[in-house]
Formats: structure tokens, C-alpha cells, sequence
């Protein structure tokens, strides 16, 4: 049984309400309010019922978002489409049941009359104090929207509302973005989220913070789904990775 079946199949009873609720009851016909820790949108040290909400939040908000946004621009292209194909197979590792849940709250989500705000504000709600998670969000809207080609202006306005609602800066979000353009080494700091004037000192600072915000061992108790650990331990290596290729170009010990 795959993430999903896990989570909605199990006995345990957990409140999910907000528009991120409704979609995901619209989608497997199921009710989330059912659970006594109804009122509290974030938990520190998830409870059982904490952890499977977390989880699902995650899961909705994302694929939601992302309908959103593909959408902002008055229509989906097929090459947004194989943009979230990709995203599922290549860096979720989504099992077949997954993947048809994730279609179906995307599908569901482009036509629904809540808006990105929306979604994006619960999913704040939950994560409000995991901000490496919050950057992890926009991580994916970034990776996602540009895997067609280009970041529209539409997608662009919409992500830069969500680092709005987040509370993350502008300074954090020109990092994220910078991602996905400019040259090779200018991409490894930015991963790193720091800059070519930077010191080695604050290099070899700014990579143990990110390993320790994204050591496989932390990431797993912080509420992700489990495919999309599979995410974070990639970028768990793609830390190291840009840290490796940094200390060579400076001849860093």
C-alpha cells in the first residue's frame, strides 16, 4: 500500500479543515474532522493524528498550489502537465496510487473556487515554524514552473505572494529563484544560500546550519509525507554537493 492508502485507509481520526480539507474530501471522499485536536493548525512533537494531518497538508497544499499556478495564466499547456508528471516520478518516486491522488487533487484544484492564497495560508498555518520547510514549498513551485521552459510573470507573482505569506525575505527568495538561473557556480552558492563575497568562514557556517535543517534523520520527524523525504534527502545531497564543488574552486580545506 502506497503513502496514500496508508494515511486514508488507516483507523486513526484527524481534523483537516480549511479549503485544503475539502479538497482532499472531494478527492477520496473521506471527512478529517472527526479528531478532538481539531482546532490546533500546528503541532510541535506531531501526535499520531498531528502527524498524518501534517502529512496530508503537505501533500494537498502542494499539488493544489501547483494547479494554481499552472493555471494562472488562463490555461494548462501539455508541457506544464509533463512538468508535474516529471515531478511525481522523477523527484517524489510517487507509487501508482499516489501519483492518481495527486492527479486528482491537481485536477480537482484547477477548477475549484478557492485561490492560491488560500491553500498557500493554510499550508502556513501548519508549517508556520518550519521555515526550511516553508522554503522547501517554494523550492518546488520554483523547480516546477520553470521545468517547461520559462518562469511566466503570472507564476512568478503568485510564488512571490506565497514568500509574502510565508514571512520569508527577499533576500531568501532571490537565493531560491537564482537557483534556476545564471552560471553553474553562481547555482552552488545559492544552494548553499550564500554569496560569491562571502568568506570561507561563513561558507563552512552556512553549510552545517543546512545540514543540520536537512539531515535525513530530522527531516523525517517534521510532518513530510514520505515521498517527499525522498525530496529533501535530495537536496540533502545537492547541499553537499554545491559545498564540495565551492571548497575546490577556492581551494577550501
Amino acid at each position: 500500500m502506497g503513502f496514500i492508502g496508508k494515511i486514508i485507509g488507516g483507523t486513526i481520526g484527524f481534523a483537516m479543515a480549511g479549503p485544503l480539507g475539502a479538497l482532499a474530501g472531494a478527492v477520496f471522499g473521506h471527512s478529517f474532522d472527526r479528531a478532538e485536536d481539531a482546532q490546533y493548525p500546528y503541532e510541535a512533537g506531531y501526535s499520531q493524528a498531528g502527524q498524518a494531518r501534517a502529512q496530508l497538508t503537505f501533500f494537498v497544499a502542494t499539488f493544489s498550489m501547483l494547479a494554481k499556478l499552472a493555471r494562472s495564466d488562463g490555461r494548462i499547456t501539455p508541457q506544464e502537465v509533463d512538468s508535474i508528471e516529471r515531478f511525481m516520478a522523477a523527484d517524489l518516486g510517487l507509487d501508482p496510487e499516489s501519483r492518481r491522488a495527486a492527479r486528482g487533487i491537481f485536477n480537482k484544484a484547477v477548477d475549484s473556487h478557492e485561490t492560491f492564497q488560500d491553500y498557500a495560508a493554510q499550508f502556513y498555518s501548519q508549517f508556520q515554524t518550519e521555515p526550511h520547510l516553508l522554503e522547501m514549498m517554494i523550492d518546488i513551485m520554483l523547480k516546477v514552473s520553470v521545468a517547461d521552459g520559462s518562469l511566466s510573470d503570472s507564476e512568478e507573482s503568485l510564488i512571490a505572494a506565497a514568500v509574502n505569506m510565508f514571512h520569508l525575505s527577499d533576500e531568501t527568495y532571490a537565493k531560491l529563484r537564482s537557483r534556476y538561473q545564471g552560471t553553474t557556480l553562481d547555482k552552488y552558492y545559492s544552494v548553499l544560500g550564500a554569496q560569491a563575497e562571502d568568506s570561507d568562514d561563513k561558507i563552512k557556517q552556512q553549510y552545517r546550519k543546512l545540514v543540520s535543517e536537512y539531515h535525513p534523520d530530522k527531516i523525517a520527524s517534521k510532518g513530510l509525507p514520505e515521498p517527499f523525504i525522498q525530496f529533501a534527502n535530495d537536496k540533502f545531497r545537492e547541499i553537499q554537493d554545491a559545498y564540495e564543488k565551492i571548497k575546490a574552486h577556492r581551494g577550501m580545506k
